[in-house]
């Protein structure tokens, strides 16, 4: 009963969404690099398929993803006081042909005093490192400016410095053309890697920045989208120390495929690929490639029993593999969906449980 009544309101809340546009397909050669060094790549010969072009291309970034998600240095760094919070803008190191969505913009939240705790030893290491202690934030999907902000908000009251990053295509960072995150994920195969991409370029920069004000326990902090984004930039970033990640799957391709949140993106590719060779195309941007490179860092995995647009066999198969790979975890369980994982009570539930990991994590251990 419990079960029919959350999905009954997760299609609800996702169907109050009215403006998701069916985009054409396209295998997105235009967004891969050619080996002369130029950043697009021309059509193919008669000879050549698209998806072996793509194929190709993937091999290739498979062989090296340190490279492949590595920004260079920049010290072109300006933050801009506000009322509300501060205001971060760097430039992205992957140029796209919008250059709206070449800055990056994230609000800065400071750490606030640190409540205390009832452990003696655990009070003198927060006291001692709380001001080098900070947390990246990933939001969802289409999230507006003020998505994550009363999240952030929270982490910073608990001690912990928050960075909430504007994702690719959002907010300031949107095109005019657009009216929605199209561009981060579409049926657009290629675009859709290299713009996740970017999304992990634009992390690293934050963390960046971060390392080089003094933080030096950061971890990250992913919703849905930005949960995949945020493995990812833990598997490629060193600095980072715990990752929870809010909403998971092993795969890209079958979130999509399959989730209510993306069935226009589907729409889009019906007739035109099949979610094996998608599956394979998008292995760059797949959890699941880079679970042994997350071994050494505290991971929460957070997911839904009544998700729909994350499938719930899709998020128990991702705890199962860090389970069976012996990879340090632990799990959390809401009792709600997708969407209403944002109402309440649920929001706030969410909120403790992935601030409560990280304040252990980043507060609550002596240094090493």
């Amino acid at each position: 009963m419990l079960q029919a009544l959350f999905h009954a309101w997760e299609r609800r809340l996702a169907n109050a969404t009215t403006d998701r546009v069916v985009r054409p397909f396209d295998w997105g050669l235009d967004w891969i690099p050619t080996g002369n060094g130029s950043r697009r790549a021309p059509a193919p010969s008669d000879v050549e398929r698209p998806a072996d072009v793509l194929a190709g291309w993937v091999s290739h970034v498979m062989r090296d993803t340190d490279a492949f998600f590595a920004p260079p240095p920049t010290a072109d760094y300006t933050l801009t006081a506000s009322r509300d919070s501060d205001v971060l803008t760097f430039p992205s190191a992957l140029t796209t042909p919008h250059e709206s969505n070449n800055t990056v913009y994230a609000r800065f939240f400071p750490a606030k005093a640190v409540p205390s705790v009832p452990d003696t030893s655990m009070r003198s290491a927060a006291a001692n490192d709380s001001p080098r202690a900070a947390v990246l934030v990933l939001p969802q999907w289409n999230a507006d400016a003020n998505g994550h902000v009363g999240l952030c908000r929270l982490l910073a009251w608990n001690g912990m410095a928050a960075l909430r990053l504007s994702l690719p295509y959002h907010d300031e960072r949107m095109p005019p053309e657009l009216h929605r995150a199209d561009y981060i994920v579409s049926a657009n195969v290629a675009r859709t890697v290299q713009v996740c991409r970017q999304a992990v370029l634009d992390a690293r920069r934050a963390i960046a920045w971060l390392a080089l004000r003094g933080y030096d326990r950061i971890g990250i902090l992913g919703t849905s989208l930005g949960s995949c984004l945020a493995l990812l930039t833990t598997a490629h970033e060193p600095l980072v120390r715990a990752q929870a990640l809010n909403h998971i799957s092993p795969y890209f391709a079958d979130v999509v495929w399959r989730g209510i949140s993306t069935r226009h993106v589907r729409d889009g590719m019906n007739g035109h690929i099949e979610l094996d060779l998608l599956r394979a195309l998008w292995r760059p941007i797949s959890p699941r490639v880079y679970l042994d490179r997350v071994r050494d860092r505290r991971t929460l995995l957070v997911y839904a029993r009544y998700d729909l647009s994350f499938p719930v066999d899709l998020s128990e198969d991702l705890v199962a593999a860090f389970r069976e790979q012996q990879i340090p975890h632990e799990v959390a369980v809401l009792r709600c969906g997708h969407y209403s994982t944002g109402k309440t009570p649920f929001k706030y539930v969410d909120g403790w449980v992935l601030t409560r990991f990280l304040k252990r994590a980043l507060l609550a251990e002596r240094r090493n």
